[in-house]
């Protein structure tokens, strides 16, 4: 608003506190210079992973840590930046091979072997539906689309259950 000079003074709890003084020359009385709240609008819930290992499996010490996971796999990443910011190439993972199509959820990251890319493919599920057998879409997290084509419970080598930086 013209005339309006607008100072933020503290952040209280997330929330913008602001304080408004008046521009004497332009300002017009009663008018309200407020800064508008960037946290009135959260944006959407997005689906997370699946609570792969459970808190009990995870035991911190002073000199280690230990997870009691059967039959892990460790994992390193190429620099594609679909993934980013979540997986980059500097990151390493901890992936479990999954016995069944119904532990997999929407937003379980997986690396799957693709119909239309060499290499192994490591993106989150958006979609899981039936065709007369269960399948499920995937992206990219930094993919402005999803990757061509569904994906099959025999594509799917492992999923991503932990991500060490």
């Amino acid at each position: 608003m013209l005339g309006c000079l607008t100072t933020l003074l503290a952040v209280d709890h997330l929330m913008l506190v602001p304080q408004t003084t008046a521009n004497t020359e332009t300002a017009n009385p009663g008018s309200s210079c407020l800064v508008p709240n960037p946290f009135d609008e959260l944006p959407a819930e997005r689906e997370s992973p699946s609570d792969w290992v459970k808190q009990e499996k995870i035991h911190v010490y002073d000199d280690r840590v230990v997870i009691d996971l059967e039959n892990p796999e460790w994992a390193a990443f190429t620099d594609t930046n679909s993934m980013d910011p979540v997986i980059d190439e500097h990151a390493n993972a901890i992936q479990l091979r999954p016995s069944s199509p119904v532990q997999l959820k929407v937003g379980d990251i997986i690396s799957y072997d693709s119909a239309y890319a060499e290499g192994t493919i490591i993106h989150r599920i958006i979609e899981i539906g039936h065709d007369g057998e269960w399948f499920c879409r995937v992206k990219g997290d930094n993919n402005p689309l999803s990757d061509p084509g569904k994906v099959r419970f025999d594509q799917i080598k492992r999923v991503l259950v932990a991500v060490i930086y």
